[in-house]
């Protein structure tokens, strides 16, 4: 993986990647500035690109796009212009044969972090010392923008407008509204963001400084002991699986617990329940259930493809029958709260009682009670942007999609994910002008051959198997949710870069729960997969999103190729008090389902049995 240059581990330059057979003219589906290009040559082979395999787990779609350029815009933003993080600036993205790659940048100079610190102290302490109400405000703000995406009406290009255009005076027809509804979508989807990263940065900004306090004055401190006296907490990204839970206790208790389980689709379901009180009231309140809680994507949320149970009630289903199942057979499937707080809190007591003056238990307490105040955001903002969010952000996009068939631009509502979303824009100016002339627009013609060689582009660069690493291997890696989120340290990179770890039977990580355990494994690639996991089997997979959440309680452990102490499966893994090592970089690729394997949380290590 790495080549040696002037005596330095290098990864290799994103300009000499070989294009995968079948990608000739991938570069057409992504915009200009996010390709690796001749004139930023020089700069971008000099820094470290790694792949985020976190956000983006295959290949992007060109309208998905979206999410990469909205998220990384405002991360940056936050960081860099607002809050002035001391060491770290924004993060520079770029795509490669359809897979997304990423460089953080860093603050060097010792004068300039200085007064990025006096800003950083004063403007997030602001927020830290106004935390709870400004998040009040915040879930408004998003609640707000979640309900005008909901209502934002896609309007259609009538044969006849309205004769109240005329008696009204209002003086705009459908060919503006449809341009208009076109921009608030885009506007709607920046602005989510833009609230998305109006907390996060300091979630993880508070986290990593009680981290580092810790690390100070307990040297051989594990991360995971750092960890857990932050865990026991209470988010809303579990609500939708603890929802599942009380939906299953609630047919026990009717008596329709079989009738349920029998169930092969939700038409099934309710075909069977339909005949009873008991069956009707049950599926009353399934159906009371489903907003919000439902709107939970079966991936991360940031492709169109990653339905969501409302959409597709297959997963939610599946979910409510297993619980059924645990629950008769007498196992406790709610998450073991009670314990974990009372580890949580012994864990604090013994460190707290090892500092050796009161100024130092003060210095320590506040950052604890601080990282406990904000963690809670860490994981419950997800529900509201990339699953609830999205969840009607997609549908919506796919009502544009629908509009486009009718008019013959597109074939399925769908092929409007092949279009960027500039290309978007011109289309419809061609559909409005056509329209609005009583001529024949040039998209029918136009653009369903363009989107049918994407798609089998797309299927070729979904073949290909991308390097974790490109260029050169950074001096350090400051940037917060680099290291806390993605588990990519300056160590680490190294370790890559030098191609350690690589053989034999030991798969080296992030110790992301602590625990021991052994076990058979079962990759999952796919969310849709996750049906096949059997009771105290071990999950490997590439990363885990909030959507895998129900079979937590289920399996002895897990393992991902991505992610840091602050992943989802990280927190979740800790939060039921079972092992987890995150961040091993290539799990699925060494361990094949059925291989016996033991995992060890506490040390970052897995070994091939």
């Amino acid at each position: 993986m790495a080549d040696t240059e002037v005596g330095a581990e290098r990864f290799q330059s994103p300009f000499e990647v070989e294009r995968p057979e079948g990608c000739e003219g991938w570069e057409s589906l992504y915009p200009y500035y996010a390709l690796f290009s001749e004139e930023r040559r020089e700069s971008e082979e000099q820094r470290g690109w790694f792949r985020d395999g976190m956000h983006f787990p295959e290949p992007v779609y060109p309208f998905d796009f979206v999410t990469a350029d909205s998220p990384y815009l405002c991360l940056g933003q936050a960081n860099s212009r607002i809050f002035m993080v001391p060491p770290a600036l924004g993060i520079d993205h770029r795509v490669l044969y359809g897979w997304v790659y990423m460089s953080p940048n860093s603050v060097a100079d010792e004068a300039e972090i200085g007064r990025r610190a006096a800003e950083f102290q004063k403007r997030a302490g602001y927020y830290f010392q106004n935390w709870n109400d400004l998040y009040d405000r915040w879930q408004k703000k998003v609640e707000a923008e979640i309900a005008a995406i909901r209502d934002l009406e896609v309007p259609d290009l009538p044969e006849q407008e309205d004769e109240a255009v005329v008696t009204e005076g209002r003086g705009i027809g459908s060919g503006h509204t449809l341009l208009v509804a076109y921009n608030r979508l885009l506007e709607s989807v920046d602005r989510i963001w833009q609230y998305h990263f109006e907390f996060l940065n300091l979630g993880y900004a508070a986290y990593l400084a009680f981290y580092q306090l810790c690390k100070e004055a307990f040297p051989d401190i594990a991360d995971q002991a750092i960890a857990k006296m932050v865990a026991g907490v209470d988010v809303v990204l579990f609500r939708p699986d603890e929802e599942l839970q009380r939906l299953a206790r609630m047919a026990i208790g009717m008596g329709i617990g079989d009738a349920i389980r029998s169930a092969a689709n939700e038409d099934e379901l309710r075909a069977a329940l339909a005949t009873s009180s008991e069956g009707r009231d049950w599926l009353a309140d399934w159906d009371g259930t489903k907003e919000p809680w439902f709107n939970y994507s079966n991936g991360n949320g940031f492709y169109h493809h990653h339905r969501s149970w409302i959409d597709d009630p297959a997963i939610p289903l599946g979910g409510v029958q297993s619980y059924i199942q645990r629950i008769a057979a007498g196992d406790d499937v709610a998450r073991p709260l009670a314990a974990v707080s009372a580890e949580r809190d012994r864990i604090t007591a013994e460190y707290r009682e090892l500092l050796p003056d009161d100024t130092t238990r003060t210095a320590f307490d506040e950052a604890l009670g601080l990282s406990r105040v904000v963690f809670p955001y860490v994981e419950s903002h997800n529900f509201y942007v990339e699953h609830w969010y999205h969840t009607l952000f997609w549908n919506k996009v796919r009502e544009f999609g629908d509009l486009f068939v009718r008019s013959g631009f597109l074939e399925a509502r769908d092929d409007i994910f092949y279009l960027q979303r500039h290309e978007l824009s011109d289309a419809l100016v061609d559909l409005r002008l056509a329209w609005a002339a009583g001529s024949v627009g040039r998209g029918p013609g136009y653009w369903p051959p363009i989107v049918a060689e994407r798609k089998r582009i797309m299927e070729a660069m979904r073949g290909w198997s991308p390097p974790p690493a490109l260029g050169a291997v950074p001096e350090s890696i400051t940037e917060p949710m680099t290291i806390m989120l993605w588990g990519i340290t300056t160590e680490r990179v190294k370790e890559w870069a030098a191609g350690s770890g690589e053989n034999g039977s030991s798969l080296n990580g992030f110790a992301g729960s602590p625990g021991v355990v052994e076990g058979v494994a079962r990759v999952v690639m796919d969310v849709r997969d996750v049906g096949k996991l059997e009771e105290g089997e071990i999950l490997v997979a590439p990363v885990t999103s909030p959507s895998w959440t129900p079979v937590f309680g289920k399996v002895a452990a897990a393992v991902s190729d991505i992610g840091g102490i602050m992943s989802h499966a990280a927190i979740v893994a800790r939060e039921y008090g079972m092992p987890a090592v995150v961040g091993t970089g290539n799990a699925t690729a060494r361990i094949s389902t059925g291989d016996r394997i033991r995992v060890d949380g506490d040390q970052g290590v897995v070994t091939i049995l």
